[in-house]
């Protein structure tokens, strides 16, 4: 039937023409169709791309107690210190993509995280030392800097919002430091979040195998361009199930510019605005044909949100025109739409939808922190506090819209540490007094009154405590 073939192949390329350019370009990718197809060999696109994925060894120094009394004041000032502490090294494995000619390579901030010294290993077995640029544990991401004058392979970024499920994907990285190893699968799901436990929830999911070793290495697309950085997996016996996440190529892209800035911490935007997922019951209350998008459930005083008209109850659904499924998506989104520039929200009020333009800026300092050890004969000797801003509450990673007075550091086995204070403790009230700044908790406790009515809030719950 060769005729029927001919006329069923011109018929097809007509119906292609008048078809709009985007939905060519999704029907352009096909399902292997022979035998020869089927022979295929990802080869060539490993040898292009592997060089840039690195071995990331990092070592640290951990200090082992010889007895459960060192660093106890009472037990060394009856006994000194007999028994000295022992220190001994400890590595971890992972991997990493370099980025830059320049050799910026970037990982997973678990996989550097407190390490004494860095060094990368390329593909062809030269090691350097690194040093880091920027880390941050929230996004789980880190810049390390090759120290070396030469130029590096690189693995050049993609565009993460044009990966699609059922997309062709590669990982690469070192899995168990058996050396690199490339493993091949599709695109499982897109914006996944509670993966970790972590405050980010937007990843890749991929069937691609990941396993321990895996971290920080590439999840790269067909035309050779790194669209994610393999994170995490869900695993019952340590292995690869099937199931691995990797944090996409767009927020990479913004960690890397602030890196490449100098910028010593990574700032998101400051919406002032606080947001719950919406549930089934809360969609079909609100009358939403889907239980989708980011209900506004408080708004900040003259912040961004408040500005922009943002009102609680509120949904957002889109930004820049792109779904959002969730609030961590919510917060990719305007991550990745960059500080400095503003943002069109897509919202659902009272059942209508409407447009908001927010500005995107860094959390503000409202209030001085002002920060002060507190000293003397108190519950709350070896306690540093400060005032709460915006800034200092997206620093120590608590809701922006918190105020007040909060512990930052205890030191340990002071008063403050015995009493069971924590970092992140906000100190409402001492002796029926509101404690509105450290000035106010300074000179509550310079009275030392014997006795002491404390309310703190600690994740939220208040806690009430009476001391003597």
């Amino acid at each position: 039937m060769p005729s029927m073939a001919k006329y069923l192949t011109t018929a097809l390329v007509a119906t292609m023409l008048v078809l709009p350019a985007h939905v060519r370009a999704q029907d352009s990718k096909t399902v292997p169709s022979s035998t020869a197809e089927m022979q295929l060999s990802f080869a060539p696109l490993v040898k292009r791309t592997s060089g840039a994925v690195v071995n990331v060894y990092a070592e640290r120094v951990v200090e082992r107690r010889a007895s459960p009394f060192a660093g106890d004041p009472f037990f060394e000032q009856f006994f000194g210190q007999q028994l000295p502490n022992r220190t001994e090294k400890q590595s971890s494995l992972g991997s990493g993509v370099i980025v830059t000619a320049s050799g910026l390579v970037v990982t997973n901030n678990h996989v550097i995280d407190g390490a004494d010294d860095i060094k990368v290993a390329l593909a062809d077995g030269r090691e350097f030392s690194s040093k880091v640029l920027l880390k941050d544990d929230r996004i789980d991401l880190a810049v390390l800097k090759i120290d070396a004058k030469e130029e590096f392979p690189v693995l050049p970024l993609g565009n993460s919002d044009a990966t699609e499920v059922g997309d062709l994907v590669l990982a690469i990285g070192n899995p168990f430091g058996v050396g690199q190893t490339v493993t091949s699968g599709i695109v499982s799901a897109l914006a996944r979040n509670q993966v970790t436990q972590g405050d980010f929830g937007f990843f890749i999911q991929t069937d691609a195998s990941i396993n321990p070793g895996n971290s920080g290495g590439a999840l790269m697309n067909m035309g050779g361009e790194l669209i994610g950085i393999n994170t995490a997996i869900f695993s019952r016996g340590g292995g690869s199930n099937g199931i691995g996440f990797a944090i996409p190529a767009n927020l990479v892209r913004v960690f890397l510019a602030a890196a490449e800035k100098g910028d010593t911490s990574f700032q998101r935007p400051y919406v002032g605005a606080t947001f719950d997922p919406v549930t089934s019951e809360v969609a079909e209350a609100l009358g939403l044909k889907r239980a989708r998008g980011a209900l506004v459930v408080s708004v900040v005083k003259d912040g961004p949100a408040e500005k922009a008209g943002i009102e609680p109850g509120q949904v957002v659904t889109a930004v820049n025109g792109i779904e959002v499924e969730h609030p961590d998506a919510l917060g990719y989104r305007l991550t990745t739409a960059g500080i400095g520039k503003s943002a069109k929200l897509t919202l659902i009020d009272k059942g209508k939808e409407k447009t908001a333009t927010i500005a995107l800026d860094t959390a503000p300092e409202t209030a001085p922190r002002d920060e002060r050890l507190l000293e003397g004969r108190n519950p709350f000797a070896g306690a540093t506090v400060a005032n709460l801003s915006p800034k200092l509450a997206d620093e120590l990673r608590m809701p922006t819209s918190t105020a007040g007075v909060v512990i930052v550091e205890v030191k340990r086995n002071s008063p403050a540490a015995r009493v069971g204070f924590q970092p992140k403790d906000i100190i409402m009230s001492l002796n029926g007094t509101e404690m509105t700044s450290t000035a106010d908790v300074e000179r509550a406790l310079e009275d030392n009154p014997g006795f002491w009515r404390l309310e703190i809030v600690r994740d939220g719950q208040r806690i009430r405590q009476f001391l003597r």
